[in-house]
């Protein structure tokens, strides 16, 4: 089964790069990081010392038992000789309210004569010896007087110390409820105040391009930073010169080359009007590969300085001056002579802090590439919008779109049978990214049901208004 897409009315080749996949943020996982770590500390802690607590408690609870019986023995006897003369029998002392600590009194056959209001007759089911038992429920501590007729017994719940257990323990853990956010947005306070120079690192970094190769400062970077700016550095300095190097050496191969192949050319043309008519044709054959030879090596020196990087520049320059420049050359050639119609010139502007030398490239290589592939007597627009937006078109029949997605490639050409090295568009759409901008190509023209434009977006970033 195959599917099928509705073709697109106009394709666009849009130069740049494809944006980056997003990675993981490094303040992301350090707040995350100790956020989680403090929650776990907290945990840990809030158990160490629930388990501290439960035996001190313990300790604490068993005093309080201990402590009760001893009192209450001495109080039991008097009571008993007081109510009977010294007999003894079953009583019951009424009391009112929950209580936390339960007695009996136990005469010696272990009966039950005496007991808190919250307890039964029952006798707990622990012997009457002197100290501390347990039962399922309860802790309890046994006092005896001296003859050993009379014991207390004092009852402690056990609930009643894992109640208290508890809410010590919520004590802990419930300011984690306000802890955690808390802790969250102090931590990524804290962790953006200690990254700020990491940001500010890169980005100084990501202002370096061709154009800006100045030394990142480092007077006022952490010093876990500084050998990361002091490579930084170092590298800058290298690719400074090694652009350098290589555009002087494409300065100097220019006029180099440009020299022989026109003089080859020129004795080319001379020996053409010095030679017999019948040989006339393989001399025109040399002047046409000179030529062809000529403007190769004009788009090769051109590649190589677009690979260089030269389209931004130090300062604002006017670029309007070039463009007019550019189109009075190609008037002065009979292929461009009453073709080339630039709109609105009069009140428009064109200030980028862009290379001049990087501008000129680009418009003429689009401007010839106009006039060649367009019709022989057709008009070349020029038209500039907004001070940011160049469009130059020209007629023709419409491109395919998988042949114009590829004319950018160097060498490739489109069906045509005009003469062209298949680098201009190339050479156009290796600069423009370096003058902060983008190019779109067209087919048919923006507005028109034919034809073919090239349409430049002068980047806002590296723009300077005069």
């Amino acid at each position: 089964m195959t599917t099928t897409q509705e073709p697109l009315p106009a394709t666009q080749v849009a130069t740049g790069h494809r944006a980056a996949p997003r990675r993981p943020s490094m303040t992301r996982r350090l707040v995350i990081s100790v956020t989680g770590v403090v929650l776990l500390a907290w945990l840990f802690a809030s158990g160490l010392a629930a388990i501290a607590m439960q035996y001190e408690f313990a300790e604490i609870f068993d005093g309080a038992v201990q402590e009760t019986a001893d009192r209450l023995l001495p109080l039991a006897m008097d009571d008993l000789s007081d109510r009977n003369g010294g007999e003894m029998r079953e009583i019951s002392q009424p009391t009112s309210g929950d209580e936390y600590l339960t007695y009996q009194v136990r005469n010696a056959e272990g009966h039950v004569i005496m007991h808190s209001h919250d307890v039964s007759e029952v006798p707990y089911s622990v012997p009457l010896k002197v100290g501390f038992a347990d039962t399922q429920t309860h802790r309890i501590y046994t006092a005896a007087t001296a003859d050993g007729s009379l014991f207390i017994q004092v009852a402690d719940a056990f609930e009643n110390r894992r109640e208290a257990v508890r809410e010590a323990g919520g004590a802990l853990l419930y300011p984690l409820i306000a802890l955690v956010p808390l802790s969250i947005l102090v931590v990524i306070f804290v962790v953006s105040r200690m990254l700020k120079p990491i940001g500010g690192l890169r980005d100084e970094i990501l202002m370096k391009d061709s154009g800006n190769m100045a030394p990142v400062k480092d007077d006022r970077l952490p010093r876990e930073l500084e050998p990361i700016a002091r490579s930084v550095n170092h590298l800058l300095e290298r690719l400074r010169s090694a652009l350098d190097a290589e555009r002087e050496f494409a300065s100097n191969s220019a006029h180099e080359l440009r020299t022989p192949i026109a003089g080859a050319l020129a004795q080319a043309q001379r020996l053409q009007a010095e030679i017999p008519p019948e040989h006339r044709n393989r001399v025109d054959q040399i002047e046409t590969s000179l030529s062809h030879l000529a403007r190769l090596a004009e788009k090769l020196l051109q590649m190589s300085r677009a690979e260089a990087g030269i389209g931004v520049s130090d300062g604002p320059n006017d670029l309007m001056p070039i463009l007019k420049l550019i189109l009075q050359d190609f008037e002065r050639l009979p292929a461009g002579e009453g073709r080339i119609l630039l709109q609105d010139e009069a009140a428009q502007t064109i200030v980028h802090a862009i290379n001049p030398d990087a501008f000129g490239i680009v418009i003429r290589n689009l401007i010839e590439n106009a006039l060649i592939h367009g019709p022989e007597d057709g008009v070349v627009d020029v038209v500039i919008e907004n001070d940011s937006e160049i469009r130059i078109i020209n007629g023709g029949p419409v491109i395919d779109p998988q042949a114009l997605a590829k004319l950018t490639t160097r060498f490739a050409r489109g069906a045509t049978s005009a003469s062209g090295s298949g680098l201009g568009l190339s050479i156009v759409a290796s600069l423009v990214p370096h003058m902060g901008g983008s190019l779109e190509l067209l087919s048919p023209a923006g507005g028109r049901s034919d034809g073919f434009e090239a349409r430049i977006t002068l980047g806002t970033g590296a723009a300077a208004k005069a």
